[in-house]
């Protein structure tokens, strides 16, 4: 026998939120707010945007919610509004440099400031490893790695079968690897 769905329970809120419930919806934002950011930040790599796309991925979200099954997993498709509203705001966005962003963040008091140079020209060349990737690649690894889905998790969000994901996902870890290696490469040469 199936258990009566309380306000409490994701299903409960959900069925709250699509008959209209703003504070249903709100509890459903807050669940799922932090690995949204999380998810397109690492998608956009600048946390201006990503809080650009965050915001329109839970509009979209509270709009399409009346035809949301909560069969599915609300976080997967949440996820793939996230992503889809990432890649709308990256493919609207003014062609600018990071510097801006990056020049407001504060070093590690505790560390040196050769080993907090090191450690933010590190941070920079993950970032833009990351966004070098291709959509599709980069929206793999973000989700497996940063949004911690599984295989079959990512294939649903992004509608592909799993083998696709797998090679995906093995692309673009190759390709991160072969950038940040020539990355560091470059790094210790200028630090020697």
């Amino acid at each position: 026998m199936a258990q009566p769905q309380t306000a409490d329970t994701e299903t409960g809120l959900i069925e709250q939120a699509q008959h209209g419930d703003r504070n249903a919806y709100g509890e459903l934002v807050r669940r799922h707010y932090q690995g949204v950011v999380l998810v397109v930040t690492r998608m956009c790599g600048d946390a201006g945007l990503a809080e650009d796309a965050a915001q329109e991925a839970f509009m979209r979200a509270w709009v399409n919610l009346p035809f949301f099954q909560p069969r599915g997993s609300l976080r997967n498709w949440i996820y793939r509004i996230a992503i889809n509203a990432a890649l709308d705001v990256l493919r609207h966005k003014p062609e600018e440099t990071l510097e801006d962003e990056q020049a407001g963040r504060m070093p590690d008091q505790g560390a040196g400031p050769e080993t907090a140079l090191i450690e933010k020209e590190q941070a920079d060349a993950l970032r833009q490893a990351v966004k070098s990737l291709p959509e599709a690649a980069r929206a793999v690894l973000v989700l497996r790695e940063f949004g911690g889905l599984s295989y079959r998790e990512i294939s649903g969000v992004l509608d592909v079968p799993i083998g696709t994901v797998m090679s995906r996902l093995n692309y673009a870890r190759n390709r991160l690897r072969e950038v940040l290696s020539s990355e560091m490469e470059i790094m210790e040469i200028n630090h020697a």
